[in-house]
């Protein structure tokens, strides 16, 4: 059995981390309104835009527009979206999960492409630095997607997104798939993968569901709505991995917290034992010495 000091030292150790799971855990339920906020006011939008392109490409070949043209998939980017810090449980590392997962299947579906990463966050740029996939340089680019991932703004996603078309057009790329945790609720996340482009024509979509006037025309429209629907699509993954980092982090605080409240309860319990074995000693060994005189 430790002794009193051991046991004691222990509690203060295990207290002083329940102090700072606590205190994550409170940060992050703040954090986690703000950005659970963020990402449901923007998703009817993201949505609504999303149908308005389905309906107005209706009748139209959509195959001709730059950003819907079809290859071989010769060069592939996949997008995957983590977070800066970890102890969020295992959010960060269902992205990593899933980024192997979808590299070993178009490896085995196109094995002749080459497949680039363009990791956003610090955890999977880490992972594809020790896996050693090739990640994606963006020439003259300003943007930190470090902070691309800490703190989601609409205009560097733009940014980001304008470089993607860019390197599509000039058939740099043929193929772009996002990786992210998308929000459910505070306890519940959950990896998606989603094509980003080419652009693919919904083929659910009723054609007599909404009839628009096109003005100055539809061609000029579906040119104008494809990248901005890119970059909203960009946008709310984003903000989906933000608010899903939040919710993780404060559910694996509060599992740690309640943990700590859980192991200091068992070493009191063992401190109180060890402490009343060690008067019990005491008492014999008197005991023992008073008869001792006695004798």
């Amino acid at each position: 059995m430790p002794n009193l000091k051991e046991v004691r030292n222990r509690i203060v150790s295990v207290n002083s981390t329940m102090q700072i799971t606590s205190a994550m855990k409170m940060v992050s339920a703040a954090k986690l309104r703000k950005a659970q906020d963020s990402i449901l006011q923007l998703r009817p939008y993201a949505n609504k835009l999303k149908s308005i392109i389905q309906n107005v490409s209706l009748g139209l070949d959509i195959s001709e527009n730059i950003y819907a043209r079809y290859s071989n998939d010769k060069n592939i980017l996949i997008i995957p979206i983590s977070s800066n810090r970890g102890l969020a449980g295992a959010f960060n590392s269902n992205i990593n999960k899933k980024l192997v997962d979808i590299i070993n299947q178009l490896t085995q579906r196109h094995p002749s492409s080459n497949i680039y990463v363009l990791p956003i966050g610090k955890k999977v740029t880490e992972f594809c630095r020790k896996k050693k996939y090739p990640i994606l340089s963006l020439e003259n680019s300003k943007i930190d997607l470090y902070e691309l991932s800490e703190k989601p703004k609409f205009e560097n996603a733009a940014s980001l997104v304008h470089d993607i078309l860019k390197m599509f057009a000039d058939k740099k790329i043929d193929h772009v798939q996002l990786i992210y945790n998308q929000f459910k609720n505070a306890a519940v996340q959950y990896p998606v993968v989603e094509d980003f482009l080419p652009i693919k024509k919904s083929e659910e979509t009723n054609q007599a569901s909404v009839d628009y006037i096109f003005e100055p025309n539809r061609d000029f429209i579906i040119n104008t709505l494809i990248p901005q629907s890119l970059k909203t699509q960009l946008y709310k993954a984003l903000l989906d991995s933000n608010a899903s980092e939040h919710g993780a982090r404060m559910t694996a605080m509060h599992k740690a917290t309640d943990n700590a409240k859980e192991l200091i309860r068992t070493l009191r319990i063992e401190y109180n034992k060890a402490r009343q074995a060690s008067i019990t000693k005491e008492i014999l060994e008197i005991v023992a010495g008073a008869e001792a005189l006695k004798g």
